[in-house]
């Protein structure tokens, strides 16, 4: 990287004539040897404040833009044109790809952990789409997140409204995560994955393609959207859902599999879904719940008790209930 900055900056250097140089405010303009020391490069075209606090071994690559509050941890890497703005803080070996805009000149901050990689003209940290919240807005994203091209994240009103991503996420290209969503860790967003304001996202949940959440719904724990679907009501742990208006297609299977769960907690699992939402009886879903809970041999598996828990607290109150399901009945 430090070679490539290098020789581009050999072939853009006599495009910066003295002239344009003096028309840069001495106290923003660095070469590669300022007073931060030789192990940091910084092109002669980036703009970096005096103020901003660099970490050894940073790589800023040319026209890149680094505000007066910004903190870069150690070994962070700016590629052409990223920009870092507000009062940001970056951690040790962050990148961040070109295009890509981290902060604004807001209340609040935005902090983002450690190894994290913001893709090509992804956006995070900037203001708010919420229109009741109006200019003011709150970003803040954690630890070994990595994101796509195009990915968009916004704001929030003040410093106690927060969007959070977790660890070890990956959200490919033109994703939304609106303000005040809650996002675990390990999970896979594909690309147009649309989430509105204060969904919560578990672990190791899977997106397909242009999916679209509805705001304040729950994804639980390793369950799996289709392509093109539009969720406006809770997927409850385990489970797999699809459609225009998501319905419950049965249990994301591979899913669990591929992260590690047996098959004996499988083969419980389809047991407890077939009884609960494939029964022939007549019974509601509230009945058939209970009656789960009191069968000993499948609601002692721990997967199956968290299965009905999942369920149990979609309907209370303030949440959305669970996606619909077909109901099985004898012909």
């Amino acid at each position: 990287m430090i070679s490539l900055l290098k020789a581009r900056e050999r072939l853009l250097s006599p495009l910066f004539s003295s002239s344009i140089r003096r028309r840069l405010s001495s106290n923003l303009f660095y070469s590669c040897e300022d007073a931060r020391g030789s192990d940091v490069f910084i092109h002669p075209s980036a703009v970096v404040h005096p103020s901003a606090v660099i970490g050894k071994g940073v790589s800023v690559g040319p026209f890149c833009t680094v505000g007066s509050s910004v903190k870069l941890g150690n070994g962070c890497r700016l590629y052409p044109s990223s920009h870092i703005f507000g009062n940001t803080e970056l951690g040790d070996s962050c990148v961040l790809m070109t295009g890509a805009v981290v902060g604004d000149e807001l209340p609040g901050c935005t902090i983002i952990g450690v190894n994290n990689i913001i893709g090509h003209h992804a956006v995070v940290g900037v203001k708010c789409q919420d229109l009741k919240m109006g200019m003011s807005a709150f970003c803040a994203s954690v630890t070994t997140m990595r994101s796509g091209s195009f990915v968009r994240f916004t704001g929030h009103q003040k410093a106690s409204d927060k969007t959070v991503i977790g660890d070890n996420n990956l959200i490919m290209g033109s994703c939304h995560i609106a303000h005040d969503c809650k996002i675990g860790d390990r999970n896979i967003f594909a690309n147009n994955t649309l989430l509105a304001g204060h969904v919560i996202v578990e672990d190791y949940t899977h997106t397909a393609g242009a999916t679209v959440v509805h705001q304040f719904c729950h994804i639980g724990s390793f369950a799996f959207i289709g392509g093109g679907s539009v969720v406006s009501q809770d997927v409850p742990k385990y489970m797999m859902v699809t459609g225009e208006r998501a319905e419950l297609r049965g249990l994301n299977l591979e899913g669990l599999r591929r992260n590690g769960l047996t098959m004996s907690e499988m083969k419980s699992l389809r047991a407890a879904y077939r009884k609960i939402f494939m029964s022939t009886e007549t019974s509601s879903l509230e009945e058939r719940l209970t009656k789960m809970e009191h069968n000993q041999e499948l609601y002692s598996v721990p997967a199956v008790g968290a299965m009905l828990q999942s369920i149990r607290d979609s309907f209370a109150e303030g949440r959305r209930g669970i996606c619909k399901f077909r109901q099985w009945l004898e012909s």
